[in-house]
């Protein structure tokens, strides 16, 4: 029987369940959308993508890797289509055009999960608020190192994701589907900066309603050592060396 959740953002009504660990799971806010946007110059290649989630609509392949740029190094991820179809193509797309550029990791539980997803820019943040994809049953434990959507309940994955620092097997039958594993570059991951602690109202840590509305600019006043995701970008696939040619023989006569 799944214990009693308890609310991580009171008014915004989000239920956080509890886990073994006494932390509380990664799960998302629901916000109401803000009356007004800015747009982002650097994103204007992608904005009219990122502002209409309905077209981003790209099938992943069956394994690529997503390269994440950060303020203090960089980190792959592999992701395995075949152990989470819905969330490996959601995170392709929001790879592809460039969501998570300029986000923060702005929750980080030493021993627990890493947290991130929430657009730089509160316009983008709006558009995807109700761009909800379905469950993927949980084919993979959430074991160190591994990358997953985190959710507000059943059906309800848009962009939020966690990495797990630790073993962390009593989300499994929460429903946290993993998609992919970080296989470079996790002693970069264990490294970003987590004293800033939960988030509120439980902690003293960013409010998830407030990035969401404010964006960067509220993390850069009340958060700003927190780090940032510089650019993700999707891999080239690795091209198969040729074997080398065999050496010519010499010409009848020749030495």
């Amino acid at each position: 029987m799944r214990k009693r959740a308890i609310p991580i953002l009171i008014a915004a009504l989000t239920w956080v369940p509890l886990v073994a660990a006494g932390q509380a799971g990664p799960t998302t806010a629901t916000t109401k959308k803000p009356t007004s946007s800015t747009a982002h110059p650097a994103a204007a290649r992608s904005t009219v993508s990122l502002l209409h989630p309905a077209t981003l609509k790209l099938q992943a392949p069956a394994v690529f890797e997503a390269k994440f740029t950060t303020t203090i190094g960089d980190f792959i991820v592999q992701v395995t289509r075949a152990w989470a179809p819905r969330g490996a193509d959601r995170f392709y797309n929001l790879v592809k055009y460039h969501f998570f550029d300029g986000a923060a990791f702005f929750r980080v539980i030493d021993g627990f999960v890493v947290q991130f997803g929430i657009s730089a820019r509160p316009d983008v943040s709006a558009a995807w608020e109700d761009a909800k994809i379905l469950d993927d049953p949980v084919a993979q434990s959430n074991t160190r190192g591994m990358l997953t959507f985190a959710t507000s309940g059943p059906n309800t994955r848009t962009t939020q994701m966690f990495i797990s620092l630790g073993d962390n097997p009593n989300l499994d039958s929460m429903g946290f589907s993993p998609l992919g594993k970080v296989t470079t570059g996790m002693d970069v991951v264990d490294k970003l900066y987590k004293e800033y602690g939960e988030g509120q109202p439980n902690g003293n840590g960013p409010d998830q309603n407030r990035i969401q509305h404010e964006g960067k600019a509220y993390l850069e006043k009340s958060y700003p050592l927190l780090d940032t995701i510089k650019t993700a970008i999707i891999m080239p696939p690795a091209v198969p060396s040729k074997p080398a040619a065999p050496a010519s023989k010499p010409a009848a006569g020749t030495k």
